[in-house]
């Protein structure tokens, strides 16, 4: 029997720290040793790759890069390649968000000043880990470097709007784009080498405190990602490698249009013929990277709502077949059980259950929708069965206060008589609620400890800015809030 868990979802970004945005370096380890002291089991975190346009880690350049601006640069001044003297010239930045931009503008310079300082560098245990990690990485890496390089060379353009030759990649413009661009190529590796060698040296730290690291997949790759531009053909694109359809939901109860994501969908023909080669690469990747991993929509693994790329809305779309149960049945026979939660929120049909079932996947309960009906909702923690992740709220829900402040009609109604009329006691009756249900794992996104509203909301759905931002400090984080968050999961079972 798998004993009873739990853990807290805060994302790498929203840590404290002194670099305008959270990093893999001491303030994570300091998070880790809270993890321990509360008891938790494991951290929940979001994608880590390096986001584009609108900063979301859901929408990344690479299913297989990390974020840069999450290198922590006090490690490299540990490494040699930086001094503090190169930090000290910091701007100042908001503690409570993050301004992608003004970290972006300071990092980037020193990391480049890194890659000099190494190039010049007589560190050779540096540079043998650099070259191991190249040869581990290469499979992925030259392509993301030539991409990330070519977008610099082409002033951030579509990599569907760059020269012909590049955007169809044909063998010789590759080649002659390699050795044009080959010194921002060698940056871009480099960078890669440093987040991942901060990233395992991080996780084998929770290791050493038993705390796992639960990490999350999107099912889709953004439009304007290295992995479509270097597979096109497992990919639904036009002759001009355009899509001509894109993902989405339909109609819901909470969007009459549906929501049009617009990231390209997979062609499930093409990627049979291919042995899923390039999911099951993503999968084991990602199983090496994490020690659990949330796969988000996840039932478009059984089917999926495909959307003509020209229409402006989702309602037009038709539901098509994917192939997710060979895909899943091939990674089991390769790793044995499979370490995944499957988030089946949304419009969940009998087949998509059959698919989470047929490999004992946990789902995924969340509190915040278990008011909209009456006693039998299955988001109502006493309706809640063994095999599933129970929330307060994700991270495209409100704070569990700012909902609970906003609520009105039936639902304020019915959740005043299960949860009574005062948000700040509601909101732990509700944590305590999540805790003591038969899911044999319950999260709490950090806000909802630190008893924080909207303003502390870290994405809105269908808002196209000022997502992602949200940063706690430590000051924030009382004594009588890890003793509530320790005394729970003893109460109920679930300490580590």
């Amino acid at each position: 029997m798998v004993k009873r868990n739990s853990g807290v979802l805060a994302h790498v970004t929203s840590l404290p720290g002194q670099e305008g945005i959270g990093t893999l370096g001491k303030d994570a380890f300091r998070f880790i040793d809270f993890l321990a002291e509360t008891g938790q089991t494991f951290w929940q975190i979001l994608p880590l790759g390096p986001v584009g346009y609108g900063n979301s880690p859901y929408q990344c350049y690479s299913a297989f890069a990390g974020n840069p601006l999450l290198i922590d640069l006090n490690l490299l001044v540990e490494e040699d390649i930086l001094s503090r003297n190169d930090l000290e010239k910091r701007p100042r930045f908001l503690t409570t968000r993050v301004d992608f931009l003004k970290v972006e503008k300071w990092k980037y310079p020193l990391l480049r000043k890194a890659f000099e300082n190494f190039q010049k560098g007589k560190n050779i245990e540096l540079q043998n880990s650099y070259h191991h990690f190249l040869e581990e990485h290469g499979w992925w890496l030259h392509d993301y470097a030539l991409f990330m390089a070519a977008k610099v060379h082409f002033k951030n353009a579509h990599w569907s709007n760059w020269e012909h030759g590049l955007k169809f990649r044909e063998s010789k413009a590759l080649q002659d784009y390699s050795e044009l661009l080959s010194s921002e190529i060698e940056f871009r590796k480099f960078v890669q080498f440093l987040f991942f060698k901060q990233w395992f040296r991080l996780k084998s730290y929770a290791r050493e405190k038993e705390i796992q690291i639960l990490g999350d997949m999107p099912l889709y790759v953004s439009g304007d990602s290295v992995d479509i531009w270097a597979n096109t053909d497992i990919f639904v694109l036009d002759e001009q490698l355009k899509p001509t359809c894109v993902g989405g939901v339909p109609p819901d109860y909470f969007s009459g249009t549906g929501q049009l994501w617009g990231n390209p969908v997979f062609n499930w023909e093409r990627l049979q013929e291919r042995d899923f080669d390039w999911w099951l690469a993503r999968l084991h990747f990602n199983v090496h990277l994490f020690d659990k991993v949330r796969i988000d929509h996840f039932r478009g693994l059984e089917s999926f709502w495909s959307v003509p790329a020209a229409e402006k809305t989702a309602i037009n779309g038709q539901w098509v077949p994917a192939n997710g149960f060979q895909v899943l049945e091939k990674f089991k026979e390769q790793v044995g059980s499979l370490p995944l939660i499957a988030e089946d929120l949304g419009l969940i049909t009998p087949e998509v259950e059959n698919l989470r079932n047929a490999f004992n996947l946990p789902g995924m309960k969340v509190l915040q929708f278990a008011f909209s009906s009456d006693p039998t909702n299955e988001h109502l923690p006493h309706n809640y069965l063994q095999n599933f992740v129970a929330y307060t709220g994700t991270h495209d829900n409100d704070t569990t206060l700012g909902w609970l402040q906003a609520l009105k009609g039936d639902e304020h109604k019915m959740v005043k008589r299960y949860l009574g009329s005062d948000p700040d006691a509601a909101l732990e009756k509700g944590i305590e609620w999540i805790w003591s249900s038969a899911a044999r794992s319950a999260v709490l996104p950090m806000q909802d400890l630190l008893q924080l509203g909207t303003e502390s909301r870290l994405n809105t759905p269908g808002v196209a800015t000022g997502n992602w931002e949200w940063r706690f400090n430590w000051r924030q984080l009382k004594s009588t809030q890890k003793k509530f968050l320790l005394e729970l999961t003893e109460k109920y079972n679930r300490k580590n």
